[in-house]
């Protein structure tokens, strides 16, 4: 027999996001950050605030390809815990209010691989301790620095487990399932559907996703994808972007917030379609979540027949342990051969096909003398 869940409010934090350099930056980001949970608790207090999320890179932004593109040693400076002093600010907060607090894209540095960072969701319970944390999965080659657990996988699962609910973490809470999935894994089905299988009920999803990615229309990816992953998994759906960035070599609306919260069918319950800080609430009713689920027309997961797709993930498709103990990713530039060898497979089993004049061979040719252009002409880096 389960107990009620009463109905309450989340809300999601569209920030304005300054990158920092070392850790003490961190802190800056923070002061403005617990000032803007103080105004949304306060603000909707007829239905408490019991969940707070925050985007990804939130804590210490992040560079990506051109001048301003940081290597691993500058990325390690700022690296944090978890848990540590940074989270515990947000700790404080969790304890002061009842509240539970996700966010995503920490750089984080973990004992047991000290030479790289790891891109890290979390979230905090009402105790202050964080109760949920997640290495992000997908991890674009071409603009992500950070180490998938992929990129290490036989080294990582001996250490943190090799199992879906240990990859894709569901923890259970007075305000329903929570689990967490940052920026690129809702690009593609398979993250959410792991959270899914999990038994998620609400996602909450940090993104940085950039304007070039698609976040307006009329190629609102960003919108289109994350209703199809709400409406697939029958589950919650809160998407925090920044709102601005300040740094030097970004535009300031470079990720343009359009920040939302979705229900358990797709549909878009809130939503802040700009490139400015602002906060966004809606209620949450996990009871009526759970009463949908029990009828079978149009249920997401009664219809999965699982068989007729086997061949699709029988072989791997982006190669892993590229980057194992020892050998951590420098730059995205060397990075981005897991995306070389992709492209070699998907064109060689003739999933794409070459533009005229090219033939498969020339493909991974093709890519490769693009980033030495790059790195020639000092758009990406060498060391």
């Amino acid at each position: 027999m389960t107990n009620k869940i009463e109905k309450y409010t989340a809300i999601v934090i569209q920030p304005e996001v300054h990158v920092a350099k070392t850790r003490d930056d961190i802190y800056r980001n923070l002061e403005r950050y617990c000032n803007l949970i103080d105004f949304g608790v306060g603000y909707f207090y007829e239905r408490p605030v019991r969940l707070v999320v925050f985007p990804e890179y939130f804590l210490q932004g992040v560079t990506t390809p051109g001048k301003g593109e940081d290597g691993l040693e500058a990325f390690m400076k700022k690296a944090i815990t978890i848990p540590g002093p940074e989270l515990d600010v947000l700790g404080e907060k969790c304890k002061e209010y009842g509240i539970y607090i996700a966010g995503g894209g920490v750089v984080e540095k973990v004992p047991e691989f000290p030479d790289r960072w790891f891109n890290t969701a979390f979230i905090i319970g009402p105790d202050g301790k964080v109760i949920l944390r997640y290495h992000k999965w997908h991890i674009p080659a071409s603009i992500g620095l950070g180490t998938s657990p992929h990129d290490m996988l036989d080294d990582y699962t001996r250490v943190f487990g090799d199992s879906i609910k240990t990859r894709f973490p569901v923890v259970d809470t007075e305000i329903g399932k929570l689990g967490t999935m940052t920026c690129h894994d809702g690009a593609t089905p398979e993250v959410s559907r792991a959270l899914g299988f999990n038994g998620v009920e609400v996602i909450c999803h940090p993104g940085a996703i950039q304007e070039v990615e698609g976040v307006s229309e009329p190629w609102d990816f960003w919108m289109f994808t994350r209703r199809t992953r709400a409406h697939d998994n029958m589950c919650y759906l809160l998407g925090s972007n920044w709102g601005k960035v300040q740094y030097d070599y970004y535009p300031q609306a470079f990720c343009p917030g359009h920040s939302f919260i979705m229900d358990y069918t797709g549909m878009v319950m809130r939503y802040a379609p700009y490139p400015e800080e602002q906060i966004i609430a809606a209620t949450i009713d996990i009871e009526a979540l759970r009463d949908h689920r029990t009828i079978a027309n149009h249920n997401m997961w009664i219809d999965v027949r699982t068989e007729g797709f086997k061949e699709i993930y029988e072989n791997p498709i982006y190669p892993p342990n590229l980057f194992p103990p020892g050998n951590p990713p420098r730059n995205l530039a060397q990075k981005m051969e897991g995306a070389k060898q992709v492209l070699k497979t998907l064109y060689g089993r003739g999933q794409f096909t070459p533009p005229a004049g090219l033939s498969v061979e020339d493909m991974p040719k093709l890519f490769e003398k693009r980033i030495r252009y790059a790195q020639e002409t000092n758009r990406l880096r060498k060391d």
